[in-house]
């Protein structure tokens, strides 16, 4: 699965691709103002809670998948249209913008990619940034889901008494019940690991090498055929620890629900420490 893409091998295809900007971050709602404020020339504007996510509840969490059809309607307003190469790209380490990597690979498309250190690395290799808002002609893409794989709670809460490996991608503060920022209850789920996305990150926001997250993903357990979920607040950031796995040659499959789900079950068991 190719997963990421240069800046300046996007410099030589932006007339090819459709780009899309998923500027956000937990707490802030400035992200469309950001992009009208400059973004890459032809990007289509895509706001995270209302287009990457369905409506939050405690028995789906903050952030479910919209349905396939939801998808699709955005997806067509944003230009896509079948065989349309599409990029997405934020400007914080593409943590963001891998909710839409991930959504449109589960909804079918292949040819979708993260710009590797994100309006960062387009500037500094010489790009340059539009102001304004981008409306492009409505495309005809067809989706039709299934394209990544997804996690159950209960399937998440399985892996490791079963052999497999269940990451928390979030910061390891929260996964150790020091602090709980938005959710009901501090903690992670019994056996899972911690595996703090930013960690997936190197110097300028990209990616670390494939060599290097197979290794850091190795320490954490994960070996060839192990299974593999992963989960975060709201299956945000998981999202981005998927494409680092893609990355590193590993399928992963995301827990949808994530911490957001699962703490607010009072029946579900919560665990604390390192």
């Amino acid at each position: 699965m190719t997963v990421l893409i240069a800046a300046e091998e996007l410099l030589d295809r932006t007339g090819d691709v459709v780009l899309l900007d998923v500027r956000w971050a937990l707490g802030r709602s400035d992200g469309r103002d950001q992009y009208l404020a400059g973004h890459l020339p032809g990007a289509v504007y895509v706001d995270l809670p209302t287009e990457l996510a369905a409506d939050a509840s405690p028995e789906a969490g903050r952030h479910p998948l919209p349905s396939v059809q939801t998808l699709q309607s955005a997806a067509r307003r944003w230009g896509i249209s079948t065989g349309s190469r599409v990029v997405v790209h934020d400007a914080t380490g593409g943590l963001a913008a891998a909710r839409a990597w991930w959504l449109l690979r589960w909804g079918g498309l292949t040819d979708v990619r993260i710009l590797d250190g994100g309006l960062a690395a387009w500037t500094a290799a010489g790009g340059e940034l539009e102001a304004g808002d981008v409306v492009p002609d409505p495309g005809d893409v067809v989706l039709t889901g299934g394209g990544m794989p997804v996690l159950t709670a209960d399937e998440a809460a399985a892996l490791p008494a079963t052999g497999g490996v269940l990451l928390d991608a979030r910061a390891g503060e929260r996964y150790r019940g020091e602090v709980e920022p938005v959710d009901p209850r501090a903690g992670h789920v019994p056996g899972a690991v911690s595996a703090p996305t930013t960690e997936n990150l190197v110097t300028g926001g990209r990616f670390a090498t494939a060599a290097a997250l197979t290794e850091r993903f190795a320490a954490l357990g994960v070996r060839p055929g192990t299974t593999v979920g992963v989960y975060c607040g709201s299956g945000v950031t998981a999202a981005h620890e998927v494409a680092a796995l893609a990355e590193a040659g590993i399928e992963a499959a995301l827990w949808p629900g994530s911490w957001s789900q699962w703490s607010a079950d009072l029946d579900r068991p919560v665990a604390t420490g390192p």
